[in-house]
């Protein structure tokens, strides 16, 4: 069965849909088989695929709305090796419109489905700890968070550690484990004293749970999702690349060990 991580981290502009797709794309160029969920209403990560979200003919919400089946809302990116089930705006009505009894769960009853077909499923969590996050989370069995390399970024990591430990006792009763598959250190500016303090005080803090890859500031990362690709297939050769198959090597090495 593949493993389930979600991307999580309830502040924005942290990098978790930069870390998303370029992750799964680095997995999928190691010849893993890697199925990406884009689980934020913002759809960035199925816009940056170059995904044209007014021609899609099932999301994510239909899925978890029991629409339709979830291998039919899959999509398969050839060139990058990857699958994706994409999102749009949608998924913002989502908590008004699911009306079960265990709504937490809804998706980790969906994926148990399909689990046993890929390597790694990576879900992309928005920006908040709402009904989608915590969906992403049941559904999970680790956490990566993404923490960008500037104080206010770490200011608030107290409030997702609570909630992934609510999640964990939850889980308990199910016999099943929520861990934390690391904290990902991005967009370091290595010409500031600034970053690199906030570095060694997430490092102190969360011990060997830090990723020795570090994700620094890099344009090609940005310019990426303009062309409807990750950076690894954009620039292969640029520093932001190498950087997230580092990443994706760690990840596998990590889960290998385990």
């Amino acid at each position: 069965m593949g493993k389930i991580i979600a991307i999580s981290n309830q502040k924005g502009g942290v990098g978790k849909t930069t870390t998303s797709v370029n992750l799964s794309a680095a997995l999928g160029e190691l010849n893993k088989k890697v199925l990406l969920i884009d689980l934020d209403p913002q759809a960035s990560t199925t816009t940056s695929l170059g995904i044209n979200r007014s021609l899609l003919y099932s999301t994510v919400t239909d899925v978890l709305l029991n629409h339709i089946e979830i291998e039919d809302s899959i999509i398969h990116l050839s060139d990058i090796n990857v699958d994706v089930i994409p999102a749009t705006i949608e998924l913002a009505h989502l908590e008004i419109k699911l009306d079960i009894d265990d709504r937490e769960y809804a998706l980790s009853h969906k994926i148990q489905r399909i689990a046993h077909l890929y390597d790694f499923i990576v879900i992309d969590c928005p920006p908040s700890l709402g009904l989608l996050t915590l969906n992403a989370l049941y559904a999970s069995n680790s956490v990566l968070i993404p923490v960008q390399c500037q104080y206010l970024a770490i200011d608030g990591l107290t409030q997702l550690l609570n909630t992934i430990r609510i999640v964990q006792k939850q889980l308990k009763v199910n016999n099943k484990r929520l861990e934390i598959e690391g904290v990902l250190l991005t967009m370091l500016d290595k010409r500031t004293k600034a970053g690199w303090e906030i570095v060694h005080e997430i490092k102190d803090y969360f011990k060997e749970g830090v990723f020795d890859t570090i994700i620094t500031s890099n344009v090609a990362a940005q310019v990426a999702p303009t062309y409807g690709l990750p950076v690894t297939t954009f620039a292969p050769r640029s520093p932001a690349s190498k950087l997230y198959k580092s990443l994706a090597k760690e990840v596998v090495a990590n889960n290998e060990r385990r």
